[in-house]
């Protein structure tokens, strides 16, 4: 998939407009991704892996346009796990490949193995989230919402006509 601002008169880079419109999204994804995991601070995660196992948890994270355009421009292209896991795993299947980058929805994971004060912050992630969609909104339009991380993986592995 060529991102939304490429340029059609020239088959090499985005606009440069475009250009500069992702690089102001891509800033403010990671300053929402620095508040979620500053709402997360209290909590500790038992860092299993075991939330990546998106074949077994029948989970997986859903992500916004400016993710992807994030871990892709960013990180090659993994090719999909025989296991079922995150693409982004590890080859062990424990750890991220792309831990500073993972989408909002691995820092919000909802897990019941999380440990610290008794209840999470719901009303932080909401208003980050819909802070996300905006960014997103500005950058794909024609984008109605959040697609999961191995649908956008499947079709960026697919063979370029």
């Amino acid at each position: 998939m060529r991102p939304p601002d490429w340029d059609d008169t020239d088959d090499e880079a985005p606009s440069a407009t475009g250009a500069r419109e992702e690089a102001r999204a891509l800033q403010e994804l990671r300053a929402i991704y620095r508040q979620a995991d500053a709402a997360y601070a209290p909590f500790s995660c038992p860092a299993s892996g075991e939330c990546c196992q998106l074949a077994k948890t029948k989970r997986q994270p859903w992500l916004w346009y400016p993710e992807w355009l994030l871990l892709a421009r960013n990180h090659p292209l993994p090719p999909p796990r025989e296991d079922g896991g995150c693409p982004y795993l590890d080859t062990a299947g424990k750890r991220c490949t792309v831990y500073a980058e993972r989408p909002f929805g691995c820092r919000t994971f909802f897990c019941e193995r999380i440990r610290g004060p008794a209840r999470q912050p719901g009303d932080t992630v909401n208003a980050l989230l819909v802070r996300l969609e905006r960014v997103s909104q500005r950058l794909l339009p024609s984008l109605t919402g959040p697609r999961p991380i191995l649908e956008w993986h499947a079709e960026a592995s697919e063979p370029e006509e």
